[in-house]
C-alpha cells in the first residue's frame, strides 16, 4: 500500500467527504467485474432471450449504467460525478457456468471512477439475479472486484494474481 491512510477520515477520525477542489483535472477510467454462478439450463434460457421478465442482459446493463450515475446516493461519502461514459459488457462463461459482467467507467474530473464501476457491476449483478430468481434461486455473486483504474495521482493501477 502506498498510503496507508484512510482517506475519508479527519485527523480525529470522524468520517468526511474528501475535498478534491485542488486536484487537476485529469482523464480517469476504472474497469470493473462481478460473476454471476448459475444453472446451465438458466444461463441457456437468459441467453436464449425467452425468460418471463423479458431481455435479462439488456435490463442488466441498463441497470448497471443507471446505478454508475447514481453511485453518490448510495455510498455515503462518495462525490456526485458527471461520468463522460459507462460500458456495461455482459459475456457468457460456459466454465462458471454463468455471467461476467466488465464496466469501464469515464470522466475527466478531480476525483477516481472505481466506485461507479463498482457499483455498476454489482447492481448489473443484481438484477440478473432478480430476473432469474424464478428459475434458480441459488445463483451466486461473486468476485466483485476493480481489475483497473486510470489517472490521478496514484497512476495507472491494475489487477494481477497477487490482487485476489
Amino acid at each position: 500500500m502506498s498510503d496507508a491512510r484512510l482517506t475519508h477520515l479527519d485527523d480525529t477520525g470522524a468520517a468526511n467527504m474528501v475535498d478534491v477542489s485542488a486536484k487537476a483535472p485529469t482523464v480517469r477510467i476504472a474497469v470493473a467485474s462481478a460473476h454471476v454462478r448459475m444453472n446451465r439450463e438458466t444461463l441457456d434460457l437468459i441467453l436464449s432471450g425467452n425468460t418471463k421478465k423479458g431481455d435479462v442482459l439488456a435490463t442488466a446493463r441498463i441497470a448497471g449504467i443507471m446505478a454508475a450515475k447514481r453511485t453518490h446516493e448510495l455510498i455515503p461519502l462518495c462525490h456526485p460525478l458527471a461520468l463522460s461514459k459507462v460500458a456495461v459488457d455482459i459475456e457468457a462463461d460456459e466454465t462458471l457456468p454463468g455471467l461476467v459482467i466488465t464496466v469501464t467507467a469515464k470522466l475527466t474530473g478531480q476525483t477516481g471512477v472505481e466506485m461507479e464501476a463498482l457499483t455498476a457491476a454489482s447492481i448489473a449483478s443484481l438484477t440478473i439475479y432478480d430476473m432469474a430468481k424464478a428459475v434458480d434461486k441459488g445463483m451466486v455473486i461473486s468476485d466483485v472486484r476493480l481489475l483497473e483504474k486510470q489517472g490521478g495521482k496514484s497512476g495507472h493501477w491494475q489487477a494481477d494474481s497477487n490482487n485476489k
